[in-house]
């Protein structure tokens, strides 16, 4: 009997070990695919993240996300109670927005060594970040790719989410 995969199994194919990310990253370059990668903890999903992730796939082929693991996300000082939800749980989440491809879970503070092994086409940051800020931008400029700030939609923080939470 031939079972079909249910929607969980297929959103869950989604979600990458860093080896087995750059085996798919060699196909997609095969197939001569725009790649773009932004990064981030991504603890709350929110209509902010969703218009920035969404605009950020909009720009290539294949949109490829850095998470920052449970620990990383310590690293950040985001708030002793940060993150909010587990890199297990977060990654999942993102992996059923449909115009994401990829999800790789980094354990270091900051993407680099993931953005040097992904060599993507384009490195896509919030409008918060100059391009003089942004990790891994030598990397992408330097074969000639692109950086990118998408501005923020007004409004959405996962911090201000928190304290609203907190408050209630």
């Amino acid at each position: 009997m031939n079972m079909k995969p249910t929607s969980l199994d297929i959103i869950r194919k989604k979600i990458f070990t860093r080896e087995l990310l750059l085996k798919q990253v060699a196909i997609w370059r095969m197939k001569d695919y725009k790649m773009v990668f932004t990064n981030g903890c991504f603890d709350i999903l929110h209509p902010g993240h969703v218009d920035y992730l969404s605009k950020a796939a909009d720009l290539g082929d294949i949109l490829i996300i850095g998470l920052n693991s449970d620990s990383s996300v310590k690293q950040l000082n985001k708030g002793i109670n940060r993150p909010l939800q587990s890199e297990n749980d977060r990654a999942l989440i993102l992996s059923s927005l449909q115009f994401i491809e990829a999800i790789v879970i980094f354990e270091e503070a900051t993407p680099y060594e993931l953005i040097k092994a992904v060599q993507p086409d384009m490195l896509v940051k919030g409008g918060d970040w100059k391009e003089t800020d942004i990790v891994g931008a030598d990397i992408v400029k330097a074969k000639g790719g692109s950086v990118i700030s998408i501005p923020f939609v007004e409004g959405y923080s996962t911090t201000t989410i928190e304290k609203k939470i907190k408050s209630s």
